[in-house]
């Protein structure tokens, strides 16, 4: 059964012109935390030159992201996998990018530890990693609407909440990518590019 998000609706457009200027010519794009899979089949759309890979650690969240790939029909688009990102294997072999889109903050810290860890085992020299989503940065005033969400989210679950930019550099840095790309994007939000060196 589809699942629908509105806020992938209204954002993806935002994210795919940021994605038409990091991603690479060819290959395969690694989705992680793919949700309803209705950002994979807009990208898959957007950019059939490359071959889409839709991951979710929840059975329910699979099951939409292929009933929209069912009602799509795009050979570029591959069946959705489940994956944990906070596990020390994936079972992915390589990837050419990885996109992730609002798991960050909606997640415990070692979903995001796994995430870049796995960016760093998976992509060859120079590839991207683009994380978006909302963060908390030191020398930006955060807008009272993400600290209002962030509360909400600490309401719901202690282990979630936005997370210190500078944080996510630092991790980042330790396993080898450099943030190389921060765009602002619509509704306080970010897109981050890291790369491997």
């Amino acid at each position: 059964m589809k699942g629908h998000a509105p806020a992938a609706l209204r954002n993806r457009a935002p994210i795919a012109a940021v994605l038409a200027e990091e991603l690479p010519e060819w290959g395969i794009v690694l989705e992680v935390a793919s949700g309803t899979g209705e950002h994979v089949v807009h990208f898959a759309q957007a950019f059939p030159h490359l071959v889409w890979q839709p991951s979710d650690p929840d059975a329910d969240a699979r099951a939409s992201i292929a009933a929209w790939a069912q009602e799509a029909q795009l050979p570029d688009l591959l069946p959705p996998i489940a994956l944990d990102c906070s596990a020390a294997e994936w079972p992915v072999p390589r990837a050419d990018a990885i996109f992730c889109s609002n798991m960050v903050h909606i997640s415990p810290v070692a979903a995001t530890l796994g995430l870049v860890a796995g960016a760093a085992r998976l992509l060859p020299a120079g590839a991207p990693l683009l994380v978006y989503g909302p963060f908390v940065e030191r020398d930006v005033p955060t807008a009272p609407s993400n600290l209002a969400f962030h509360a909400d989210l600490q309401r719901r679950n202690p282990r979630w909440g936005l997370r210190d930019l500078a944080w996510l550099d630092e991790v980042a840095g330790a396993h080898g990518l450099s943030r190389t790309r921060r765009v602002a994007m619509p509704a306080n939000n970010l897109m981050l590019t890291y790369r491997r060196g």
